[in-house]
């Protein structure tokens, strides 16, 4: 099986509700889809989102990246040869994290169908069937409250709550939500880089002095303050997560010998795809460091594929924030994993088991031209 073309297509899915963070508001899905072409022809598909704020990947750079830089060094390889292709992908350019999670997702997906069996049995093996968390957008206090209220009548026993906007209201919000749902929902605080490090002292103590009791709080700092990060994580009870703050593995080896964090948060449009989330993993276990496996804004494509990841690697992999299908006004994927609600299952379908995009717009020109 070797790779002959790679195209491009552009899908758009509208929210349920606006996505509202620290950094930025968003109404609709907008990632662009990469299908990997073979000789024999099986279709590999990865996406990726733009992120500008946070990997700096565009729609235009994502695509200027792979059609320019990556997909000549893959024409022609043989998709058993794994190891090379991801060592061509992450080595063809400097950064552009996204542009390389999407082909790598495409190549594992591919890998799948090659040996005819779903990824997370080629990644080693696991319980099909994960459970996610849900993210409460930046609100009102009573939009906030309500919105908790509904996602745990829906089934969510963790709520992530975006906050970092304002230190005296996001401590208020916190509050209100936990009233409203203590005892039947964890909460996941991520404040998305909004908060100094003092600040987020102050916000935590607070709420644990109120009786506040927080799962994890999520980014509080800024992610080139890993510093701020140490401060935050020596003087607080409530376990600190980085995700922004760590990219690759190299920086999540100077996180953990910094001891800056107590968990660690993957997402393969940060690490460049699979084969860096798979390191993390194995680096974090070694350490006994936990992570979560997170996504950006994303279809059920390469959420589909941290699913897998999570799925195989259970063990240092314990919390799960995968519910960018689930904030989708619709599922545009035949196929693969099933997301319903908290609950997300994977068939025995080989690769990613994608059989269809429902709403796909092609870009003109393939990679291989």
């Amino acid at each position: 099986m070797k790779i002959t073309d790679i195209q491009f297509g552009m899908l758009r899915v509208p929210l349920k509700t606006p996505f509202k963070t620290a950094l930025r508001t968003v109404e609709r899905v907008e990632d662009i889809v990469v299908m990997v072409h073979t000789d024999t022809g099986h279709v590999g598909y990865g996406e990726a989102p733009a992120t500008a704020v946070i990997t700096g990947d565009t729609h235009g750079s994502i695509v200027d990246a792979i059609r320019h830089y990556i997909s000549p060094r893959l024409i022609g390889e043989e998709i058993a040869n794994l190891n090379r292709i991801t060592r061509l992908v992450q080595t063809s350019m400097e950064k552009n994290s996204s542009a390389k999670a999407a082909v790598e997702i495409a190549v594992y997906d591919l890998f799948g169908q090659l040996y005819g069996a779903p990824l997370y049995k080629m990644l080693g093996g696991g319980d099909p069937v994960i459970t996610t968390d849900i993210t409460i957008s930046v609100d009102t206090i009573d939009k906030m409250v309500a919105d908790s209220i509904s996602a745990v009548e829906r089934g969510f026993d963790s709520l992530k709550i975006k906050v970092g906007k304002d230190i005296g209201v996001d401590i208020e919000r916190i509050k209100a939500i936990y009233a409203a749902v203590e005892n039947r929902a964890l909460l996941r605080l991520d404040a998305n880089q909004g908060w100094t490090a003092k600040q987020a002292v102050y916000a935590i103590t607070t709420l644990e002095d109120a009786g506040v009791r927080l799962e994890l709080v999520e980014q509080p700092v800024k992610a080139r303050d890993l510093e701020g990060m140490r401060y935050v994580t020596e003087r607080v009870h409530t376990p600190i997560m980085a995700d922004e703050s760590v990219f690759g593995p190299m920086e999540v080896i100077e996180l953990i010998n910094l001891r800056a964090a107590d968990i660690i948060n993957i997402k393969l449009m940060k690490t460049g795809g699979i084969s860096n989330a798979i390191r993390i993993a194995d680096i974090a276990a070694l350490h006994g460091v936990e992570c979560m496996i997170g996504c950006m804004l994303e279809s059920s494509i390469s959420v589909a594929a941290a699913v897998h990841v999570a799925v195989a690697k259970a063990d240092v992999i314990t919390k799960i924030d995968l519910d960018g299908p689930s904030l989708c006004q619709f599922d545009p994927v035949a196929g693969g994993v099933t997301f319903n609600e908290s609950e997300i299952s994977v068939s025995d379908a080989p690769g990613l088991g994608i059989r269809d995009i429902r709403g796909l717009e092609p870009i003109p020109g393939s990679a291989a031209a």
